[in-house]
């Protein structure tokens, strides 16, 4: 009885050991312990810890819990979900449609080991991976970069305080007042300055150049030159001498300047690209005229660890990583460019940049939509985002801030490229009404729309063609003009200027390729319409701004005065504006002619005469001549 009984319980022991061998066989631990991944037996063989234990246990149909225990005792449970690896959406469940991004076949599954109390360090695979770079396992490296903020100079010897477990920012030992803190010199002086024409106009977006430890995320179409301008911005930060830059807590004037005592290479930039090698990134600098720059480096990488431990190693005064997409971490899930790689990958760059007051440069791709591929929590972690805009066609480039925690939003850079890479267009507005006095002919209006602080002026153009009975309905092409605004300014010229515009097709184009998107372009739109309905042309020296409401009056806008004065340097001398507008006071405008009108009928009468010289256009099925609304007897004016 006894020998049966020690036989039953070898049986069990060996029954337990292939059960757990065969549930081994199935997974393999990752190099950081954290995940789990399908591998073959021989594979399994040669890298599976002889100490680690694998038991697997299964809770309902879709919940699989794995626990690995290790040598010591202790277990960690392992989880797995289902993420979409377009827009990182997690889903218990695997599903072929996305419920967040609408993607099919996107969701792949995953398993992780979640973090307990003594395995968390904060901050993810992006703050390990900065931790792991500086050596530290929760601080900062004393004598880091241009001095800490806050008043805490690390250059002067003193350590610097180190961070809380997972924090992007390094904290302060105690409150302090604003007033205390402004004494630390953060002003402009503070910034890099870039200088040239070039640097000028990418300084007026950044809110007057680049602020050290901040992040800047660059997106645009692929061949819109963004390689190509932070080529351009890493020549004009290698250029800088001690002498621009200035450490915060200093004083600015030189009584304790410590500008000297920079731990930093002064003026080295390390210029790291994914995507290219460092030979051709060399043939774009010699077609710029940038080869020779001894303070430019090079460095042709994809493992986000290498960099990190360049940039710590040469402590340069910028870092620019072409592009985001690209790099990628060892210890975090996914490919390069996926959702948790983005995020985990901007995060370390953050670590890195935060404490050390070196300023990084992302290169970001962008989606079908025009939208920066990857999660968006990676604009929510930058400082800094910027869109380069530009046709193929058009040798001009826009850079627009959409968000800047060191300036204002919505301002604009207008660039033009050439072979030599970017220059600043010292006059935008008078780039896009070029050729205007060349086609008299063209049914055109010119506006003003301010794009942040700065004035530009637009050309629009309208051309109406009639729709006889067999073409079937008519065609509605707005080109740079928003549908819907289109579609409400036709309406309110059928309604109000009696238009009979089921009978034409209409295109509209803004010249230079440029996008109308305020409501103050309106009365410009439609008096370009009208002229082209009329056959009417519109003199050359008059410029219409206001918006247009539902009932055809005509609303005021913002900045009335800036944008009149921008216009009447360029030649302008008639201006149709809403009556609501007070008479500016601006002594610019006194020599200019200001028509303030109620509503689009005093505004198309002012602008196009009284109709008298009206062409003929035949019309559907009539053959008659369009009825002209200012000789109506029923109109209100």
């Amino acid at each position: 009885m006894r020998v049966a009984s020690l036989l039953f319980r070898q049986f069990l022991t060996l029954a337990a050991s292939v059960q757990s061998q065969q549930a081994a066989l199935r997974c393999l631990v990752g190099p950081s312990c954290h995940a789990l991944k399908c591998h073959s037996t021989w594979q399994l063989r040669q890298h599976w810890p002889s100490q680690l234990h694998l038991h697997r246990h299964r809770h309902g149909r879709q919940s699989i819990c794995t626990t690995v225990t290790a040598a010591s005792g202790s277990a960690t449970k392992l989880k797995q979900d289902f993420k979409c690896k377009e827009c990182g959406k997690v889903f218990g469940q695997w599903t072929g449609k996305c419920l967040g991004c609408g993607g099919w076949n996107t969701i792949e599954k995953f398993i992780y080991a979640p973090e307990t109390a003594t395995t968390a360090s904060g901050g993810g695979g992006g703050a390990r991976a900065a931790r792991a770079a500086t050596g530290s396992k929760g601080g900062a490296s004393e004598g880091a970069g241009w001095g800490s903020r806050g008043g805490q100079a690390s250059i002067s010897g003193k350590p610097a305080a180190a961070f809380r477990t997972g924090a992007w920012v390094q904290g302060s030992n105690r409150p302090q007042s604003l007033t205390d803190v402004s004494k630390g010199g953060y002003g402009d002086a503070w910034r890099l300055p870039l200088r040239g024409p070039g640097g000028a106009e990418l300084g007026r977006v950044l809110g007057g150049g680049v602020v050290p430890g901040s992040m800047v995320l660059i997106g645009g179409d692929p061949g819109v030159g963004k390689s190509t301008l932070l080529l351009q911005v890493a020549s004009m930060l290698a250029d800088i001498s001690s002498a621009d830059v200035v450490v915060p807590g200093t004083e600015v004037n030189g009584v304790d300047d410590m500008t000297g005592d920079l731990e930093q290479e002064q003026g080295t930039v390390l210029y790291v690209s994914g995507e290219e090698s460092i030979q051709q990134i060399g043939s774009r600098a010699a077609r710029m005229g940038l080869a020779v720059n001894d303070n430019i480096y090079l460095y042709s990488a994809t493992r986000l660890q290498d960099v990190l431990a360049e940039i710590l190693s040469m402590r340069p005064r910028a870092v620019i990583v072409d592009s985001i997409q690209t790099v990628y971490l060892d210890d975090v899930n996914g490919s390069a460019g996926s959702v948790s790689q983005v995020r985990e990958c901007a995060t370390a760059l953050l670590h890195v940049a935060k404490p050390h007051d070196i300023p990084i440069f992302l290169v970001g791709h962008v989606t079908k939509s025009g939208d920066i591929a990857g999660p968006k929590v990676l604009e929510h972690i930058v400082d800094v985002v910027l869109y380069m805009e530009g046709e193929k066609h058009q040798s001009f480039r826009l850079i627009r801030g959409m968000k800047n925690r060191y300036g204002a939003i919505e301002e604009v850079g207008v660039f033009s490229m050439n072979e030599k890479g970017l220059e600043a267009v010292p006059n935008p507005s008078a780039l896009f009404l070029t050729n205007r006095d060349s086609s008299p002919g063209v049914s055109s209006a010119v506006t003003v729309q301010m794009e942040g602080s700065r004035p530009l002026l637009l050309e629009v153009q309208a051309l109406c063609s009639p729709v006889q009975g067999k073409e079937g309905m008519p065609m509605r092409f707005p080109t740079g003009v928003s549908r819907d605004r289109f579609n409400l300014i036709t309406a309110v010229l059928a309604k109000h200027a009696r238009l009979k515009m089921h009978a034409v097709s209409i295109h509209t184009n803004v010249v230079g390729g440029m996008i109308m998107t305020e409501p103050a372009n309106d009365l410009a739109i439609a008096v370009a319409i009208a002229s082209s309905y009329y056959e009417q042309p519109i003199a050359r020296d008059i410029a219409c701004i206001g918006e247009i409401g539902l009932g055809g009056e005509l609303r005021e806008v913002g900045r009335i005065e800036q944008r009149m004065a921008e216009a009447a340097k360029l030649g302008f001398t008639t201006f149709v504006i809403p009556a609501s507008h007070a008479k500016p006071t601006f002594s610019r405008l006194t020599d200019v002619r200001i028509i303030r009108c109620r509503h689009i009928m005093e505004a198309l009468k002012a602008v196009l005469g009284t109709g008298k010289s009206v062409a003929s256009m035949t019309e559907l099925g009539t053959g008659s001549a369009p009825q002209d609304p200012f000789d109506n007897d029923d109109s209100d004016f």
